[in-house]
């Protein structure tokens, strides 16, 4: 037992009796697992999910103010390496579809013993060992488009023909690197090390090119130190699911061989003659990571001024009241992942980006709840909030009292506007 890997759990639940037997009758370190956390709504879990970094979450699907599915859509952004487990007393066939783009690991419905949840997370456990120890074995395949694609790579071309790109593409999709020459797809090479000991090629690659391979056409080796992933989408394809894909490397290469790994990224490039223009992007972008605060760099990020965290946080303050803003779309205005912005604001700042945004909007209906006489729903609405209930769930964690009671309070003269 004493050689088990333990796995940190949150359990995400809005029945209480439920979720205290889950987390009292459930044994979790006899199972390998060490619960961290338990929410009985879906922002909470996020929000747990963001400052304790579990290796799983264990949730219900429906839940007050975000549903699992969307909880694990919005985990996917800053924890896509994390493994999700649903637990529902619906056996709906539409939220099984919607469950397998989210990294489930497991699907249980209600009413589940405690013997058949354990036995699940028995399960579960092994699966996740399962996942890890492959990402550490060597593999010994070999694409064949290497002996294509690794020089065009690593090579700058002087004097190129003028049909030099006609003559590649033909070659490309000969291959099967694109679906035929008139494939417009663009292209972004991916960099990423690990710190410390040069070990783990064969299995750092392999951890890059199985993440890869749920995101994105790629074509992934190794070299110099480092494996180079070429990466084959359109614009919106690379928009959603890059950023994705770089954090969960740097996630996975923790999780899985416990080291630290660097990740640069390119921008986009139309053309396959550009390729080695795109690897010597990422190749920079990768030493910035490495000699910054290391994780994930994309090339873009080299152009910007000024500290990351203080244009976050004046985003922020100015856009507080938009009911959308989240780390994700916080990060997309910014240009960097998710997961790196998360790692900076709670370096800099000592806590999460849900508990800054929360905060600020808290302070804003308290100052409003003093100073007018605005309806509670309008405030909410001026807070980002568009459920009430849940603006006075917030309100009532953040001050200790409600938003009723604080202008009864005011009416009363018991306290200062």
């Amino acid at each position: 037992m004493a050689d088990k890997n333990i796995y940190t759990v949150i359990v995400a639940d809005d029945e209480d009796e439920l979720r205290e037997a889950v987390c009292t009758m459930i044994p979790w370190e006899a199972l390998g697992f060490h619960l961290v956390g338990s929410a009985s709504n879906g922002l909470d879990a996020l929000e747990l999910v963001e400052r304790l970094e579990p290796d799983l979450l264990l949730t219900d699907i429906r839940m007050p103010f975000i549903s699992g599915i969307e909880l694990a859509r919005q985990v996917r952004e800053i924890r896509p390496a994390m493994h999700i487990a649903f637990l529902s007393g619906y056996d709906d066939f539409e939220y099984a579809k919607q469950a397998i783009q989210y990294n489930i690991i497991s699907y249980m419905l209600k009413p589940l013993t405690m013997d058949g949840l354990a036995a699940e997370l028995k399960s579960i456990h092994e699966k996740i060992d399962a996942r890890y120890a492959g990402l550490r074995r060597a593999d010994a395949s070999h694409a064949d488009r290497a002996a294509f694609l690794i020089p065009l790579v690593l090579a700058q071309y002087d004097n190129a023909p003028a049909d030099l790109e006609e003559r590649l593409r033909t070659s490309a999709a000969a291959c099967g690197l694109l679906r035929g020459t008139d494939d417009r797809s663009t292209l972004v090479v991916l960099a990423a090390s690990l710190e410390g000991a040069a070990d783990y090629e064969a299995g750092f690659t392999q951890l890059v090119e199985q993440s890869a391979n749920k995101y994105l056409r790629h074509f992934v080796f190794y070299c110099c130190g480092r494996a180079v992933a070429v990466l084959l989408g359109n614009p919106s394809d690379f928009e959603e699911y890059l950023h994705i894909l770089a954090d969960e490397i740097c996630q996975l290469a923790d999780r899985a061989l416990g080291r630290t790994a660097n990740v640069g990224v390119s921008r986009e490039f139309a053309r396959l003659s550009e390729l080695n223009d795109a690897y010597r992007q990422a190749v920079e972008a990768l030493h910035t990571a490495a000699e910054g605060e290391g994780g994930v760099s994309f090339t873009a990020d080299t152009r910007k001024t000024g500290s990351l965290c203080d244009r976050a946080l004046e985003i922020i303050d100015q856009h507080y009241m938009d009911e959308d803003l989240s780390l994700a779309s916080l990060s997309a205005m910014l240009d960097v992942s998710p997961n790196h912005l998360s790692a900076c604001i709670k370096k800099s700042e000592g806590e999460t980006f849900i508990n800054i945004l929360v905060r600020r909007r808290m302070e804003k209906a308290q100052a409003l709840l003093l100073t007018t006489d605005m309806q509670i729903q309008e405030i909410a609405r001026c807070c980002g909030y568009t459920d009430q209930h849940y603006f006075s769930y917030c309100f009532k964690k953040y001050s200790g009292t409600s938003p009723v009671a604080l202008r009864r309070a005011r009416a009363a003269g018991e306290v200062r506007t």
